[in-house]
């Protein structure tokens, strides 16, 4: 496994060694041990999350105040345009946002730390994401920061279109107004 350093402080970029030939291709999608020696990431994974969404749905910029969750997300299935923003006040990358196309054809993962707001778009048809988390799902302190916050300015690849999504988070709090970590 590869890791590279992305433009905010503790974000990775993740590229797997991927084995293929005529039949397929096999990977191991995660390591305990490859991802500590290649990020220097010591952590616990308690939950795997699966979702499927149609072209056009933005979910996010989601996170939790209490209980953060570190998330290790990757695609199977299709493609999204995936975005992490710095919420952690004392971070030299506050308020910065990094997006990175992640695709079932390239096979990359992101690790995005605790103190991370995070959010994707579906760009194909359909796409299938995956992510671990480092702690549990709590909704009681679920946050949501809006997806399309001006101070932000994520520039998502919209090509004209709407996106699609839920009323909670056409509801997302404003960047300048959200609750962020000290």
């Amino acid at each position: 496994m590869k890791a590279s350093k992305t433009l905010l402080d503790g974000l990775l970029l993740l590229e797997p060694r991927v084995f293929g030939d005529a039949r397929g291709f096999f990977f191991e999608s995660f390591n305990a041990r490859v991802f500590e020696e290649a990020t220097g990431v010591q952590t616990a994974f308690v939950q795997d999350n699966h979702s499927r969404s149609a072209k056009n749905v933005l979910r996010g910029l989601h996170y939790q105040l209490q209980r953060p969750q570190g998330k290790l997300v990757r695609v199977t299935a299709g493609e999204v345009f995936d975005v992490a923003v710095d919420i952690r006040r004392d971070s030299s990358t506050f308020g910065r946002w990094h997006g990175q196309h992640l695709s079932a054809e390239n096979k990359l993962e992101l690790w995005i730390p605790p103190g991370f707001a995070h959010g994707f778009q579906v760009l194909s048809d359909f796409a299938e994401f995956l992510y671990k988390t480092t702690d549990y799902w709590a909704p009681e302190h679920e946050r949501c920061i809006a997806w399309n916050d001006a101070d932000l300015a994520i520039d998502w690849p919209l090509n004209g279109v709407a996106p699609l999504v839920s009323a909670r988070d056409a509801q997302g709090t404003a960047f300048k107004n959200a609750e962020v970590f000290p």
